[in-house]
């Protein structure tokens, strides 16, 4: 039942489906939505945000007496977005127009949205509770990319969903307002299950079933492999730690063991390190180092821009890492990296700038290019940590 304030005017409920060329079964899920809201006095709206159809899906809408909104930009999210800052509603539902999902389900999403979860998720998993009738979703999708998906959303963002890519979801409007939401494609979705779970929304599931796509007259928006690698790529930009900072690390750990290997020119198991071991493991750190570097400043810039949520390890670091200790630690590596650099040209003019002996002047040469790099590198960092800093501040 709709709350009293509700019932003197307000409206609980507004139910977004969003519309590209979605004629066929359009009118169906707009008349079992209705049905769905009146049969439990639910006081709410149903809206069409068309993207641009031309197959007379605004003309369907219309007849139907659903809310036209005409989104020009074009895109899953874009639409989605148009239709909830249309939205009247405290509340929102979101449902494709394809026919797969039984907008019958609406009074479940709105009773567990009446009990104060921010987020309700339909699940169309088995693992959840759901389940998916014979020919509604490719193999590919059901068995690898959904529960894959979802697994890394409860592992990596703390996720408590069984099906994360489920397209009938119910949230408040308010929540949706505090996510800023930006990602105007497919990824707007998962967008928000993540931005939820981070900004610790309170989320639950309901269990749905997920019917064959209704449609004849065109294939399903969604490209398996081109929108499976927008979301793997959303995911890992939403996670600096897994796409920078693990990577980085152990590269690094891997050049200092080549170091500690190869300067003392170690034999194990009758394996040789020397120069050639020096060499890889200039190659790990460097690259390991920026990696590192990219982590911490593509944190700091998801912070800023509410895309994640403020980290007390991020104040910690700006707090203890200062330009001033930047500029010195980078100085002191680039002056002995030099030194390195230096002794080896002068083993040339000594040489009278003929050939040198290669294994010992390479084990100058290698760790003085590496710490002339990383020192340079440092210095450069904490200029534009200090910048970015200043930003947050």
């Amino acid at each position: 039942m709709a709350s009293e304030a509700d019932l003197r005017g307000g409206i609980e409920l507004s139910v977004i489906i969003p519309c590209l060329n979605e004629a066929e079964t359009l009118g169906a899920c707009i008349e079992k939505a209705q049905r769905a809201i009146r049969a439990n006095q639910i006081v709410g709206e149903v809206i069409v945000a068309d993207n641009g159809s031309t197959d007379g899906s605004q003309e369907i809408a219309k007849k139907a007496n659903a809310r036209l909104v005409h989104v020009a930009a074009r895109g899953y999210g874009s639409a989605l977005m148009g239709g909830i800052e249309a939205a009247r509603g405290r509340f929102i539902i979101m449902g494709d127009a394809d026919g797969s999902y039984d907008f019958g389900a609406i009074p479940l999403f709105v009773d567990k949205l009446r009990q104060g979860f921010d987020l309700v998720q339909g699940c169309r998993l088995p693992s959840g509770g759901g389940r998916v009738a014979p020919g509604a979703m490719p193999i590919l999708h059901r068995w690898i990319g959904n529960p894959l998906f979802s697994l890394a959303a409860r592992r990596w963002f703390g996720s408590s969903l069984h099906d994360v890519h489920c397209g009938l979801r119910g949230f408040s409007k308010a929540h949706y307002e505090d996510l800023s939401l930006r990602c105007t494609g497919m990824e707007f979705a998962t967008e928000m299950i993540i931005k939820s779970s981070l900004f610790k929304g309170k989320a639950s599931e309901v269990p749905i079933t997920l019917y064959p796509d209704g449609r004849k007259a065109h294939g399903p928006h969604l490209k398996t492999f081109r929108d499976g690698w927008r979301h793997l790529r959303f995911y890992l930009m939403c996670s600096p730690r897994r796409l920078f900072l693990i990577p980085g690390a152990i590269l690094m750990v891997l050049g200092i063991a080549a170091y500690v290997l190869g300067l003392p020119r170690l034999t194990v198991h009758g394996v040789s390190f020397d120069v050639d071991t020096l060499l890889f493991g200039s190659l790990a750190i460097v690259c390991g180092y920026q990696a590192v570097f990219f982590s911490i400043c593509a944190k700091t810039l998801a912070i800023s821009e509410g895309i994640l949520p403020e980290d007390p390890r991020i104040k910690r670091f700006f707090t203890s890492f200062t330009l001033e200790i930047g500029l010195v630690a980078g100085g002191f590596a680039l002056i002995v990296g030099l030194i390195l650099l230096t002794i080896a040209l002068n083993q040339w003019r000594v040489a009278h700038f003929g050939p040198l002996q290669y294994m010992r002047t390479e084990r100058l040469v290698i760790p003085g290019f590496t710490l002339t790099a990383l020192g340079f590198q440092t210095v450069l960092c904490a200029f534009l940590l200090s910048i970015m800093d200043l930003r947050r501040g």
